[in-house]
């Protein structure tokens, strides 16, 4: 059941001020936020946040470049808080996916880095098909957490953030993917290898113009993604989704009817979830949507207001309550 702290007699979430972060006394933790566009690594003690630094993801060089590419950022960001690395506790990953399970260490295959997955159409500048993870961390560290990125963003999201004492509920983030974190009866759900909630790899099209990074053609990601809005739209003069969204926050026709749809398809999508989950909220993320959200959330919840009411009733699409720190809080959700 939803506790009675989170629902108001009106019916109205209702999550508290709740400051993330460590117990006092706890030894410090590596928080690490991997995107399909960026990598954050942050480093916390019981004070807060010691340091924070971000590059984009690395795309070339050989199948472990990312995963070296992390422990240096882990490195960097133990030196500007002024600790060796000895010093951590834990290392918290936060990862876009899915994962692939190899000799028992969780792989990364994300359609957004790995270019192999759908070839040298998607314009990717690698072949890879999968990425060491598991292995290199657990190799210098000693506790290490991976969970999708979304996962952890809904574990987050629960203990801090707008879905707290919700035990129905999804975390979705608009951005370079599409991604979900699903909790049902106040279990979150993770699947046979940690890649539950990839909802935004099924199918809604068979539209010839939506090559997502995995391979499919016409799923959700390759229609509404971030790093979709370009490939799609670019000849129609919006050369990314910032683009886009800025003429349809000034009104132009066409980028409003660009809009609209974008937000019939992941409003289905969204749904669907709804539906077959029999959730209570969801929380929304990403840059794509939080960057927007004024625009971009009533045309989401028009998608679920009024259809099949004995499921959709009071059921509310809400911004992350953590906003843009999301990502971050969510790998330090992992280990604290």
């Amino acid at each position: 059941m939803t506790s009675a702290s989170a629902i108001s007699s009106a019916g109205k979430l209702q999550p508290q001020a709740v400051r993330p972060g460590l117990a006092p006394g706890a030894a410090p933790v590596a928080g690490v936020d991997i995107g399909g566009t960026k990598i954050a690594v942050s480093i916390f003690d019981a004070a807060g946040t010691k340091s924070r630094i971000t590059e984009l993801t690395v795309k070339e060089g050989t199948s472990d470049a990312l995963s070296q590419q992390v422990l240096r950022l882990i490195d960097t960001s133990c030196a500007e808080a002024g600790l060796p690395r000895s010093a951590l506790a834990a290392v918290g990953v936060a990862s876009c996916g899915p994962f692939a399970l190899r000799s028992g260490r969780l792989e990364l295959v994300a359609p957004n880095i790995c270019g192999g997955m759908a070839g040298p159409a998607r314009g990717l500048p690698n072949d890879w098909l999968s990425l060491p993870l598991e292995a290199p961390l657990r190799a210098v560290f000693s506790s290490v957490r991976i969970e999708n990125d979304c996962v952890a963003a809904l574990e987050a999201e629960r203990r801090w953030g707008a879905l707290q004492g919700v035990d129905n509920c999804a975390y979705v983030t608009w951005s370079t993917g599409i991604g979900m974190g699903l909790c049902v009866d106040g279990r979150v759900l993770r699947g046979k290898h940690g890649n539950a909630g990839h909802a935004g790899h099924m199918f809604v099209s068979d539209n010839d113009d939506a090559l997502c990074g995995c391979g499919n053609t016409g799923d959700v990601e390759a229609l509404v993604a971030g790093n979709a809005i370009a490939r799609r739209f670019a000849s129609q003069g919006y050369a990314d989704a910032a683009t886009l969204l800025i003429a349809a926050t000034e009104g132009n026709t066409r980028a409003v009817a660009i809009i609209d749809e974008l937000c019939r398809v992941l409003g289905r999508a969204l749904y669907n979830l709804v539906i077959t989950l029999d959730l209570q909220a969801i929380s929304l993320g990403g840059s794509v949507f939080c960057n927007n959200r004024d625009l971009l959330l009533p045309r989401l919840q028009a998608q679920l207001d009024g259809k099949l009411a004995s499921l959709t009733e009071g059921v509310k699409l809400l911004p992350a309550g953590l906003g843009e720190k999301v990502g971050d809080y969510a790998a330090l959700a992992l280990v604290s």
